[in-house]
């Protein structure tokens, strides 16, 4: 009898596992080869080689991620930015150009801004909550849209659904970076999307032990995308991909308490005197908190805020705060404090930032899976600070 995982819940332990399990082993072995014996494979690109990523690791991990977003396929890369940039440049050419949202990670923004010019690619930076404005900066040659779900580190809801629509009706390849809400809160390929991004380092794997990437979609685009990695060298190390593999298997637990956990730390923030801005999907004072519930099953652990004493004030905060690591990164079971300018998006100019809303006093936490209360009476002791 097929097995039938209605929940996401169950497809992140039992999804793409051995069946029948290898020698028994409940848990999937390392397959720490860099090659294997050859099989008669008449493609290059179907030799069972690490490079290739398709060793029983990799296999593994690509059937995992397909059913958690209910998509065809998927791929894991060495890093985050190894599954945008490969994605990028297997979708575009010399020649073409592609929309991206304004407010996006500062490593894209750089990726998107400095490095495709330089290959003849060009942009165009478009409002995600303005689609009355995206026809003008549409070309003729313009190949994708690339937005994010939850933007870094704004926590922007763009029109996600227009996006879609917007692509579908013009022939682009639509692309998402859904790494911020995880396939927990939000799967892109069961609202139309293409390729849906990850940075595995974050809450996919959740223990900030390995960096990884993954993209999910239809089989024809993953396939392409594949061929293009097997040339530029993305791979990803079998120990890393048992790592992810097991960091998968307790996601749900971990984004559900994290979503539960960041509501009650954004609405203690929000009631302080001290903070005059909070950036969360989940508050009502969120100017987009009803597509926001419209899309998403929860609302990650991702917020930013601002206090009302400017730099000196953030930096103090941060200093005196004792749970939170002051360090870049997000989704792990640790919580995980920084300002943007001095890390995700110190990349950028000073101007772009201003231009986006990013200030210099911007805060980021990513929270953990620490107890709430406690997280909050740090909070609590590091503004009377």
């Amino acid at each position: 009898m097929a097995k039938v995982y209605k929940h996401l819940e169950t497809r992140l332990i039992h999804a793409g596992e051995p069946d029948p399990p290898i020698e028994g082993a409940v848990s999937m072995p390392i397959f720490q080869s860099s090659t294997f014996e050859y099989s008669g494979a008449t493609s290059y690109h179907d030799l069972k080689y690490i490079r290739l990523n398709n060793t029983p690791n990799h296999v593994a991990l690509h059937q995992k991620l397909a059913a958690l977003e209910n998509a065809e396929a998927a791929l894991v890369t060495a890093s985050g930015m190894a599954v945008i940039s490969t994605t990028l440049l297997t979708l575009l050419s010399s020649g073409d150009h592609v929309l991206a949202q304004d407010c996006l990670y500062g490593g894209t923004h750089d990726l998107i801004t400095k490095d495709l010019p330089t290959l003849g690619i060009s942009y165009d930076f478009i409002d995600a909550d303005n689609p009355d404005s995206w026809e003008h900066q549409l070309h003729p040659n313009t190949k994708a849209i690339y937005v994010e779900t939850m933007t870094n580190p704004l926590l922007q809801v763009g029109d996600l659904k227009t996006v879609v629509e917007f692509a579908n009706a013009r022939g682009l390849v639509s692309v998402i970076d859904n790494t911020f809400a995880s396939p927990v809160n939000f799967r892109p390929p069961e609202w139309g999307f293409d390729l849906s991004l990850h940075s595995c380092t974050k809450y996919l794997n959740g223990h900030s032990d390995i960096v990884a990437g993954a993209v999910i979609g239809c089989t024809d685009l993953i396939e392409k995308i594949t061929h293009k990695l097997n040339h530029l060298g993305g791979s990803l190390d079998p120990h890393a991909c048992f790592l992810l593999h097991r960091g998968l298997k307790t996601l749900a637990v971990r984004v559900k308490y994290q979503n539960e956990s960041t509501i009650k730390i954004a609405l203690f923030l929000e009631k302080h005197p001290a903070v005059k801005k909070v950036n969360y999907p989940g508050l009502e004072s969120h100017p987009r908190y009803q597509r926001a519930c419209e899309l998403f099953d929860g609302f990650s652990g991702m917020l930013s805020f601002e206090l009302k004493g400017g730099v000196k004030a953030a930096e103090r905060f941060i200093q005196n705060t004792t749970i939170p690591f002051v360090a870049p990164s997000l989704g792990g079971v640790e919580s995980l404090i920084t300002r943007p300018v001095t890390t995700s998006h110190s990349g950028m100019s000073p101007e772009d930032r201003k231009k986006l809303g990013i200030s210099e006093s911007l805060i980021r936490v990513s929270v953990g899976i620490e107890a709430t209360e406690d997280i909050i009476e740090d909070f609590d002791q590091a503004l009377k600070a």
